[in-house]
């Protein structure tokens, strides 16, 4: 680890990453001053303030089996349909499964996309890279974070980050890739600031975000001089674009972990306990919680991970057998707490007034085979499944497209996660024309051309 209060530099073995140039806070979300967002404004890649929209953007880390959960064939034989019922929702005409009691009645706020696919490989991080960028990691180019675009673009509002990523990054599913969450070839001051951390546990605290009592006398002292230690300790990075950053970047780093506000918003324990236990008192619940008091202090992008593996943990990941999960987890643990977490952050935007401009965008990197396998499980299939959409400008109370009659592919309205990318930039404000700087300054397109947003949800 590199440390402001270290006698030395420690060399790295695995390049830079935050907490190497920061201990007692994060860089990692900064860089974009004023005067490069006006230029951009100027430019027209984003908008003047009228269209400031957030985004929460819930990934549903295994792949979620589209009959078992938005998209069920009640009137396909057993081994496709599989063990649950469908049921009614606030909406007339559109059904999903029983798994999602409180989903149901609340219908209007969101819209189902129900023909997703894409024809990479069906692994894991494939999907992930390709739902959180909308594009495939090809040519050793690894294309950004939704979240880490927007930082870019449009920077932090006051003492927060533009983009946070919690409890953790996803970890091991198998395919040794990156899985799309940081800010890729835009570099990583743009990477977002991770949470590392369970506010499920009641002794909740943030790494990075170090209150004042937590400080010794002698690291006060040496914060007044860490101008000082930083020219120090970091001379042996005097090349690299990161360290160059740490000159104009300093004082907004240091603004951030001294900011009363930044470190309320993070304060989970002031809320109810009654609001607490509405999401579920579980890592995902209480995650959902803190997006949302993330989104009221002002951070832009909120990245919540429902589960970090795929491995021996209960998760969507239904194949059957060990190390993976039953498809009876859906009833008994992992649809009631996507149930409870998704429903009340609905809820709870609408009624403060936030529904209006934040996006919340619930997606799995592929669905489910349609037919149950020997194990009582359903396999990888990428040829077809289902996305939530709500906030932010999307029409709720509306199914865009539709599966085949038994859930294996799209039947009308195909729809791809760069389109979903599309939508999701439109939906922010970015003008989908904007380039943004790669390698040697060569412009990449934000999305590749010829690709459109879901004009329906609009």
């Amino acid at each position: 680890m590199f440390r402001l209060d270290a006698d030395r530099p420690v060399e790295f073995c695995d390049g830079f990453r935050r907490r190497d140039f920061l201990h007692a806070g994060c860089l990692s979300f900064l860089g974009l001053g004023l005067p490069q967002v006006l230029g951009l404004q100027a430019q027209g890649a984003v908008d003047d303030g009228k269209k400031d929209v957030n985004c929460i953007h819930l990934m549903l880390v295994g792949g979620p089996s589209q009959l078992d959960t938005w998209d069920p064939k009640p009137n396909a034989p057993v081994e496709i349909r599989g063990p649950y019922k469908a049921i009614r929702t606030n909406v007339p005409g559109i059904e999903i499964s029983e798994n999602f009691p409180r989903m149901a009645k609340h219908a209007d706020k969101y819209a189902l996309i129900r023909s997703l696919y894409h024809t990479a490989a069906a692994v894991h991080d494939t999907g992930h890279q390709m739902m959180q960028t909308g594009r495939l990691f090809q040519g050793g180019i690894e294309y950004p974070n939704m979240g880490s675009v927007l930082a870019k673009l449009k920077g932090p509002k006051g003492d927060v980050p533009a983009h946070v990523l919690m409890p953790r990054p996803i970890g091991n599913t198998g395919g040794n890739m990156p899985h799309g969450q940081n800010a890729g070839f835009l570099g990583k001051s743009f990477d977002p600031f991770v949470l590392n951390a369970d506010p499920s546990d009641p002794n909740f605290k943030v790494p990075d975000m170090l209150p004042p009592d937590y400080l010794t006398a002698l690291r006060v002292d040496r914060r007044r001089d860490w101008r000082e230690m930083i020219d120090k300790s970091v001379s042996m990075f005097e090349t690299s674009q990161d360290a160059r950053l740490l000159d104009s970047t300093f004082h907004q780093a240091y603004t951030l972990m001294s900011s009363q506000k930044a470190r309320e918003a993070f304060e989970l324990h002031k809320e109810p306990q009654a609001t607490r236990e509405k999401y579920g008192m579980n890592r995902f619940g209480q995650s959902c919680l803190l997006a949302r008091r993330l989104i009221e202090a002002g951070v832009r992008f909120v990245t919540v991970n429902m589960f970090e593996t795929v491995f021996d943990e209960i998760t969507w990941d239904i194949h059957g057998s060990k190390p993976f999960s039953p498809i009876s987890c859906y009833r008994d643990l992992v649809g009631p707490m996507f149930d409870m977490a998704y429903s009340s952050l609905l809820e709870e935007l609408a009624q403060r007034g936030l529904l209006s401009k934040t996006m919340v965008v619930a997606t799995g990197e592929f669905g489910r085979t349609p037919k149950v396998n020997p194990a009582g499980g359903r396999d990888h299939w990428p040829q077809c499944w289902t996305i939530l959409m709500a906030g932010g400008g999307i029409k709720g109370g509306q199914v865009v497209g539709s599966s085949d009659e038994i859930g294996a592919a799209p039947k009308d309205r195909p729809t791809t996660p760069a389109q979903v990318a599309a939508t999701v930039f439109q939906g922010l404000g970015i003008d989908l024309a904007t380039e943004l700087p790669g390698a040697q300054s060569r412009p990449i397109p934000l999305v590749d051309r010829g690709v459109e947003p879901i004009a329906e949800l609009f």
